[in-house]
């Protein structure tokens, strides 16, 4: 089966779970987003981009525990699953194809 179409977004966001690791939550990538692509994405934006990946069986979740504070909420935690892994070495491979034999601009 061949691996999903990703929008740039989709492909940018799997990146940043992908660096994110362990603390791949919506407020970290949104950051990770800002400061590797300069554009400011709404939280909107952010999060239904990874519930679309989800969605196409990308990414998984969870729910952390309440955060210890007066009115701790929990955070929604991301990570890759193999598929999205699978997806990411698809567009590296596709972009090195596409770049190949293009030399210095």
């Amino acid at each position: 089966m061949p691996a999903p179409a990703l929008g740039p977004l989709e492909l940018a966001a799997l990146l940043a779970v992908a660096r994110l690791g362990d603390d791949a939550y919506g407020l970290a990538v949104r950051r990770d987003l800002a400061a590797r692509t300069g554009r400011d994405y709404s939280v909107g934006a952010v999060y239904t981009t990874l519930q679309r990946l989800e969605d196409k069986g990308l990414l998984r979740s969870r729910a952390s525990e309440p955060l210890p504070v007066r009115g701790g909420r929990s955070r929604r935690y991301f990570a890759l699953t193999g598929a999205g892994a699978q997806a990411l070495d698809a567009a590296r491979r596709h972009a090195a194809a596409v770049w190949a034999g293009v030399g210095p601009i």
